[in-house]
């Protein structure tokens, strides 16, 4: 008689830690494969949990994609946050623009998977525009304090807007081919042209 394999036995964490489980597992997900790789199994199989669990803990496994993007947003914030205690200083806001907790190329696939996502998953465009509004804001006011600092008169937000472009472009360019674009290249591209902007006349 052959015996039944047993099931697999999940351990109990308290709803908090398991919601963090899954999303940190979905993040790792895209990493490795990218939007094709965010499956039900695959997240599964990488937190060590039951399929169930993405339900009743998101809904559903689009609830959890934006999730996992508001916690690698929340990430981004927690640096700006920290820029913002020193605003007289431009080369801290740019690093911290760059910081490899969220840059690094170990996350240029999960990027590139949301930012795809993004245009086609109305779950993710809605946290998109929450997250990116936040992100703007507080570009906009440790820029602010830069400007007021040198007597300019610019609008905050749009220059917060082409900082936050030219980040993302050139972090973009460096991870696919850093022979051509090295990433202290690219943080001093991004200072030099936030003080031509800050030493321009109102």
């Amino acid at each position: 008689m052959t015996k039944k394999s047993a099931a697999p036995k999940f351990e109990r964490i308290p709803p908090g830690e398991r919601r963090a489980l899954l999303v940190e597992a979905s993040i790792a997900c895209l990493a490795k494969g990218g939007i094709q790789g965010f499956t039900v199994d695959n997240i599964c199989a990488e937190a060590g949990t039951s399929r169930g669990l993405i339900t009743h803990h998101f809904g559903s496994k689009n609830a959890l994609l934006a999730a996992a993007y508001a916690a690698i947003y929340g990430k981004l914030l927690e640096n700006l946050d920290r820029a913002e205690q020193a605003p007289e200083s431009i080369d801290g806001l740019v690093g911290m623009m760059f910081a490899d907790s969220f840059l690094s190329r170990d996350y240029l696939n999960v990027w590139l998977a949301l930012w795809g996502e993004i245009a086609v998953n109305p779950a993710l465009q809605l946290e998109h525009r929450k997250n990116y509004a936040l992100y703007r804001e507080r570009i906009a006011r440790a820029i602010s304090a830069f400007a007021r600092g040198k007597g300019v008169t610019i609008d905050s937000y749009d220059v917060a807007t082409i900082l936050i472009s030219l980040v993302d472009g050139l972090w973009l360019e460096q991870c696919i081919d850093q022979s051509l674009l090295s990433l202290d290249r690219a943080k001093d591209l991004c200072r030099r042209t936030l003080a031509a902007v800050l030493a321009a006349p109102g």
